[in-house]
């Protein structure tokens, strides 16, 4: 494609997916989410990659759907439920799927569901210039791609009736003091903090990584005793694994562990 609405590299085990649709600030078309889709099944079929860089090219992260993909005609209107399901959905489960580390690189705007895309993600990075935006009221819907779920889970109810409500910005900042992501930094350093991150989680244990966000996850919908059972389990696993052993075998030496990921 001379033009590809995604772009995909893996180099020393990370993966970087670039949204590039820069002029509509990387808004979503029914072909940009098929070229996102198949991007993450390479990725997650890749034992190569131990972690993942999703961010977008240009002066945005992503400004959510692309609203001149969607039919306005009278009569003949995109069902927004059908295409949620078919499209959305499957991504932000595809994202929570994912057994490698993901983070979001966040520069300028992240809006509707791409903002909800960026949550998704397991750690976010933001430039400090970047915002967070609900911005589903502003034209008469409720948030989606998980956000009615993400975002309570992060910063508690009351601030998520407001972002859901209102629909003003967040800016980066606020986002990083609220809980509702990773850190946010001074724009001349987040492709450094992102680079230096990525690396750090590629040379780190992917199973054990894996397994942490699977049980995290599942706390959110669970009890206490059904995550003291997951957890058994999954330490189980692990302690069966080459980079556990490797691990303690780099205690026990006082060196650097050299784990593999398996």
């Amino acid at each position: 494609m001379s033009d590809p609405n995604v772009l995909l590299s893996v180099q020393a085990g990370v993966a970087r997916i670039t949204l590039n649709r820069p002029d509509k600030l990387n808004s979503f078309t029914r072909a940009m989410h098929y070229d996102l889709r198949e991007a993450i099944t390479i990725i997650a079929n890749d034992p190569g990659v131990r972690a993942v860089v999703l961010t977008g090219s240009g002066r945005g992260f992503c400004a959510g759907q692309d609203l001149a993909d969607l039919s306005f005609e009278p009569g003949n209107m995109t069902d927004l439920g059908a295409l949620v399901d078919e499209l959305f959905n499957p991504l932000v489960r595809s994202l929570q799927a994912m057994r490698k580390p993901v983070i979001a690189r966040v520069q300028g705007i992240a809006a509707g569901a791409g903002a909800n895309l960026a949550l998704a993600c397991d750690l976010v990075i933001a430039a400090r210039s970047a915002s967070f935006l609900q911005a589903f009221v502003n034209i008469g819907l409720l948030p989606d791609s998980g956000g009615t779920h993400l975002l309570p889970h992060r910063v508690g109810v009351a601030r998520a009736m407001g972002l859901a409500m209102l629909g003003e910005k967040l800016p980066a900042a606020q986002a990083e003091a609220w809980g509702l992501i990773w850190k946010c930094v001074d724009d001349d350093q987040l492709d450094t903090e992102v680079d230096r991150l990525a690396a750090r989680l590629a040379s780190m244990p992917t199973k054990a990584i894996a397994a942490a966000k699977q049980a995290i996850r599942a706390s959110l919908t669970q009890t206490l005793d059904a995550s003291l059972d997951l957890e058994r389990d999954l330490q189980a696993d692990l302690s069966a694994s080459h980079d556990y052993l490797e691990g303690v075998q780099a205690f026990l030496q006082k060196r650097p562990p050299r784990f593999e990921g398996r």
